[in-house]
C-alpha cells in the first residue's frame, strides 16, 4: 500500500489527496481550489486538464503552484481522475469536481474512517447542493438502503455513489481498474461501485464526511446529457449482469425509441461500442448481482425506467435504489 509520511505532507495535513478532472470551466475550477487551499486538512490537490481550451491549466500554475497539474492533449472523460489517482502518493484518494469541494473536517474524518476500517474501499459522502447548502436527496437514499452491511461497518452500504462526493482507499481504486473508458462520462460511478464489490470492497455510506457542490452553468444540453446517460446505463447491464437482465434492459430501450429519439440514439451509441464490452464483460459475483436485483426491486417504477435517479444540479445516481 502507498504511504506518506508527515513530512512530505506538512504538519497538519492529511494521508488524502484530492483529485480534480476538469475541462474549459476555468473561473469554477479557480473557485473550487482556493475553498481546497483554506481547508485546515491542507491536503494535496492534483488537477487533470482535459485538453481545455480556456486556459485553466496555465492559470492554476499561476495562481496555485502547490497544485500539481496533469494536462491532456484530448478529452478523456471520467477515466482522466485515473491518471490523477495515480500519480497520488496518499494511501486515500478524495474526488472533487471543478464546481464542488470538501467541507472542514470531512477528509480528515475520511482518513481516520479507512485506517479503522481495512476492508473499505470507497465512502459516499453527504452531499450539499447550491449556495443554500441544500442537502442532496442522494444523502437519504443512500441512508435508506435496503442493503444490510455487518456490524464491523462504518455507516449503511452503498452500490452507487456520486464521484464528486467519494472518498477512495487508492489501492481498492486501482485493483478494480478506476473508472472505465468504455462509459466515457456521464454514470461512470456504477461500473466502479460493482467492481469494488466483487472485489470484495466496502462501499459505505458516512453522513458525517461532507462534500458541497455549487453545479456550475456551464453544462452539456439536457437532451444530450439524458442520451448519454440513457446509453452508459445499458452499457454498464452489458458489461456485468446476467444475460437475463441484458436482454431485458436492452428491449426496454429499445421499446422506448419510437417514441423518444435520445433512446435510440442511445442504443446505436451502446452498439457501436459492443466490441469494447465483449473483451471488457465478466459477471458479477452472486452476493452482487443479488444486491442489484434488491436495489432494482426497491427502486420507484420512474427511476427504474430511466436507469438512473437525477439528483439537483443536474448530478446523476446510478444503483441507488429506495424504498417504494
Amino acid at each position: 500500500m502507498t504511504t506518506t509520511s508527515e513530512e512530505d505532507l506538512g504538519a497538519g495535513s492529511v494521508p488524502v489527496t484530492v483529485v480534480i478532472a476538469t475541462r474549459n470551466r476555468r473561473e469554477e475550477l479557480l473557485r473550487t481550489l482556493e475553498r481546497l487551499r483554506a481547508l485546515p486538512e491542507r491536503p494535496p490537490v492534483i488537477v487533470v486538464d482535459n485538453g481545455s481550451s480556456d486556459g485553466a491549466a496555465e492559470r492554476v500554475r499561476a495562481a496555485f503552484p502547490e497544485a500539481e497539474v496533469i494536462g491532456l492533449h484530448h478529452n478523456l472523460g471520467a477515466p482522466a481522475r485515473n491518471i490523477g489517482v495515480l500519480a497520488a502518493r496518499t494511501p486515500y484518494v478524495a474526488f472533487s469536481d471543478d464546481d464542488s469541494w470538501w467541507e472542514p473536517g470531512a477528509l480528515r474524518l475520511a482518513a481516520e474512517t479507512f485506517d479503522a476500517h481495512p476492508r473499505l474501499g470507497l465512502i459516499a459522502a453527504s452531499m450539499l447542493v447550491g449556495p443554500e447548502r441544500a442537502p442532496d436527496p442522494i444523502n437519504a437514499m443512500l441512508a435508506a438502503t435496503p442493503l444490510r452491511g455487518g456490524p464491523d461497518q462504518p455507516g449503511p452500504p452503498a452500490l452507487g455513489f456520486l464521484a464528486c462526493g467519494s472518498v477512495v482507499r487508492r489501492q481498492a481504486f486501482l485493483q478494480a481498474g478506476g473508472f472505465s473508458p468504455v462509459l466515457f462520462f456521464p454514470g461512470e460511478e456504477q461500473l466502479l461501485a460493482y467492481d469494488l464489490a466483487a472485489l470484495g470492497w466496502d462501499r459505505c455510506h458516512v453522513p458525517d464526511v461532507v462534500a458541497v457542490h455549487e453545479p456550475s452553468p456551464l453544462r452539456e444540453p439536457a437532451a444530450g446529457r439524458r442520451r448519454v446517460q440513457a446509453r452508459n446505463a445499458l452499457l454498464t447491464v452489458w458489461l456485468r449482469r446476467p444475460a437475463g437482465v441484458v436482454l431485458r434492459e436492452t428491449a426496454r430501450l429499445a421499446a422506448r425509441a419510437p417514441r423518444d429519439p435520445a433512446c435510440g440514439q442511445a442504443l446505436l451509441s451502446a452498439l457501436l461500442r459492443l466490441p469494447l464490452v465483449i473483451a471488457g464483460r465478466r459477471r458479477l459475483p452472486a452476493h452482487v448481482e443479488a444486491a442489484a436485483r434488491l436495489l432494482e426491486s426497491g427502486a420507484r417504477p420512474a427511476e427504474r425506467e430511466a436507469g438512473h435517479t437525477a439528483a439537483p444540479g443536474g448530478r446523476d445516481v446510478p444503483g441507488v435504489g429506495v424504498p417504494s
